[in-house]
């Protein structure tokens, strides 16, 4: 503790230039639980960049903290680009616009090139710009969908998508050498803006951005003349301009926007989980549709990277998993290209391993490949580069995540909630036409394939026991694996971290030709399925159920059933 008290001492010393850091110092003088919550380690940089809570100390989200991993960064990319260049953007999260503007400030300093939007944007507008403006990286300030204390740094690749495991572990080589206060250039903003280090993004590129957003359409008659009714949060994030300006373009007129959580608040003061996969931020959004019915609720996080939807169920409103809208739109784009005969030759969807099976199943009627990959967008991202390399990219269809993240096209390498929410309101519109809602559609899909029910359980885990418990449970479950879970027969386990896939019956080991990952896979009797993974951006573990079964009943049971065993499998 000793240590950590001259950290805290050193602090208060040099830390001087945030008032609110000063104050934070001082109120915690003394107690040594929350100094040592604070300095007890550093963020650590990832293949997510940097995430934590906005605050005072190492372990904090703080200019000190984000100007040292910018330091770090920029003495990466000096040794590793001639000329290089980088594009930066932020959401409307507490600090954001300090974080980014200081950021530009130590790379100007550095002699590295910024361009950075004049206004909060997002994420997917700064995988574009780093593509458009063939920058050497990227930067975005977001923490995505966590509540308002929490704040991030991620940082791209020249190809557009985050940052890799080799590229991540480069950085952080570079930034741990960096002396958070002594080693850090820094200039002022305004100076840097005069002599052009710093630029801001123009218009036309965000135009641009617009037009491959639209080129994404694939019934353009679908919203014409439409009386779809809409009812759109962007929950106090950055999709407020977007949306409502890929919406109009597509001549959409019935769109209410929900006026509490219109506007840019990091605070987000009615939806303290800003996260579209919880009924909870659609609670303003449904007592509009009370008022005034409408057919489709959308809500895109705070950085508008990911969009979650309700529909019309009767007199009710039924929230739809990330899992059932990537399997709708897999269908609703698959069939109506095969329908124009816009379906490219060898055509592929691209999902994540806990993403559901039903999306295969979907897939497989069409005649499309589907490649499975790791946790995390920048693997879609980096499938699409290469199949761009190879003069394949027309082969991309559509990239899922299970947690609510979209692509469709290939002018941005992460998910895009603005491309989602136009293809989603096309789909709700194009459907209408035809005297279906969405739930409608839903359903018949499960008719046709089954029922595929995903269940996503978190536990978290804070403070600086939480990360060493979440270590000895992966650690246990790898010692000890178990043989059955929920009376279901184990018949294959998948080791991301070491590439080892084993089947339990015969032994017999193949190789996953996947990156490393620190993530376990249960592949259970009938088509069921428990994944493991400590979250990469959280301090929780995170649990992925799939019950296969022929009726909503059967699958509710078998997913309480391995829901109980894993907790006790894991002493949860």
């Amino acid at each position: 503790m000793s240590d950590i008290n001259k950290l805290y001492d050193l602090w208060c010393e040099k830390a001087t230039n945030d008032a609110d850091l000063i104050n934070e110092l001082e109120s915690i003088k003394g107690n040594e639980n929350e100094i040592n919550d604070r300095f007890y380690r550093s963020l650590e940089f990832g293949t997510g960049g940097l995430r934590g809570v906005i605050g005072a100390g190492t372990n904090r989200m703080n200019i000190y903290t984000v100007n040292q991993a910018t330091q770090g960064l920029a003495d990466y990319l000096k040794e590793n680009f001639e000329k290089p260049s980088v594009a930066i953007a932020y959401d409307s999260r507490i600090k954001s616009d300090l974080f980014a503007k200081s950021a530009a400030c130590v790379l100007a300093a550095n002699g590295i090139k910024v361009y950075i939007y004049k206004e909060l944007v997002p994420t997917p507008m700064l995988s574009f710009a780093v593509r458009r403006l063939e920058c050497s990286s990227g930067i975005v300030i977001t923490a995505s969908h966590n509540p308002a204390k929490y704040n991030g740094f991620k940082c791209y690749d020249p190809r557009g998508f985050q940052m890799t495991d080799e590229g991540a572990k480069a950085t952080y080589e570079y930034i741990q050498n960096v002396d958070i206060f002594d080693d850090v250039k820094v200039m002022d903003f305004d100076i840097a803006v005069e002599n052009k280090r710093i630029e801001y993004i123009e218009d036309w590129l965000i135009k641009e951005f617009f037009d491959c957003v639209e080129e994404q359409r694939v019934d353009k008659e679908a919203c014409v003349d439409s009386d779809l009714k809409i009812i759109y949060t962007p929950l106090n994030g950055t999709g407020n301009k977007p949306v409502r300006r890929i919406l109009k373009r597509l001549g959409l007129t019935n769109v209410r926007v929900v006026p509490e959580q219109e506007y840019p608040d990091g605070n987000f003061p009615t939806a303290p989980y800003p996260n579209p996969e919880i009924r909870q931020a659609f609670e303003c959004a449904l007592k509009m549709a009370a008022e005034e019915s409408a057919d489709l609720l959308l809500a895109t996080d705070p950085d508008c990277d990911r969009v979650g939807i309700a529909v019309k169920k009767g007199n009710d409103y039924r929230l739809m998993t990330g899992n059932e809208v990537g399997a709708m739109l897999t269908e609703y784009i698959l069939s109506t290209k095969k329908k124009e005969g816009t379906l490219p030759k060898k055509p592929i969807v691209v999902k994540t391993i806990v993403t559901s099976e039903l999306i295969r199943s979907i897939a497989d009627k069409y005649h499309t490949e589907t490649a499975d990959l790791l946790t995390g967008f920048k693997y879609i991202g980096e499938l699409i580069t290469q199949l761009e390399e190879k003069g394949e990219a027309e082969r991309y269809v559509l990239g899922m995540e299970e947690s609510y993240g979209y692509l469709a096209g290939t002018y941005a390498r992460d998910k895009d909630g603005v491309v989602a929410a136009m293809l989603i309101t096309e789909m709700a519109a194009h459907y209408k036409k035809m005297g279906k809602t969405l739930a409608d559609v839903m359903d018949e899909i499960y008719a046709e394939h089954g029922i595929y029910l995903n269940t996503l359980l978190n536990f978290a885990f804070e403070g600086a026991e939480g990360m060493a418990t979440m270590s000895k449970m992966m650690d246990s479950l790898r010692q000890n694996p178990p043989a059955s879970i929920a009376g279901l027969n184990v018949e294959k386990v998948s080791d991301y971290k070491t590439s080892i896939a084993t089947e339990t019956k015969t032994g017999i080991k193949s190789h996953i030709d996947l990156p490393k990952s620190n993530v376990l896979s249960y592949s259970l009797e009938d088509g069921c399925s428990a994944i493991v993974r400590p979250s990469g951006t959280e301090p929780k573990i995170k649990i992925y159920i799939t019950a296969h079964a022929d009726n909503f009943d059967a699958a509710d049971k078998i997913t309480e059933d391995i829901t109980d065993d894993m907790k006790k499998i894991l002493g949860i």
